[in-house]
């Protein structure tokens, strides 16, 4: 709807918009007693409800243990971890030859290796030094 006016002719400018919006807001349409009656009555029965119903429902919280497991996975997964716990305690009591003869290796360095001459042809100064 243009109002008779068509819209492609020309522009309006800004006080042209200004009359065009003063019009419409004349011509505003007004909502009937009977159906202000209705909305109103259908807020009130809301409002009442609403009222009725202000005590807030106790929402029972879920203990630590419960919501750890959930969550880890559930079950299965505690299953799974407790598994690798119990693997793990076993192999560290009564650890496999295998396993005990690889650590010694690594971590039992029992080497000369601070004894080997990383520069053997830079002995000249030393060999003054000690006589």
């Amino acid at each position: 709807m243009n109002w008779g006016t068509p819209m492609d002719k020309h522009s309006l400018d800004d006080a042209a918009l200004d009359d065009l919006f003063a019009t419409a807001r004349a011509q505003a349409p007004q909502p009937s007693f009977d159906l202000m009656d209705r909305v109103l009555s259908d807020a009130l029965s809301v409002q009442e409800l609403a009222a009725a119903d202000t005590a807030e429902p106790q929402v029972k919280s879920e203990p630590f243990w419960r919501a750890a497991l959930a969550g880890l996975g559930g079950w299965p997964a505690m299953a799974g971890l407790a598994t690798a716990c119990v693997g793990g305690v076993w192999i560290g009591i009564n650890p496999p030859d295998l396993v005990s003869e690889s650590a010694t290796v690594f971590f039992a360095l029992e080497t000369d290796s601070y004894l080997v001459d990383a520069m053997p042809g830079f002995s000249a100064e030393f060999d003054l030094v000690e006589g």
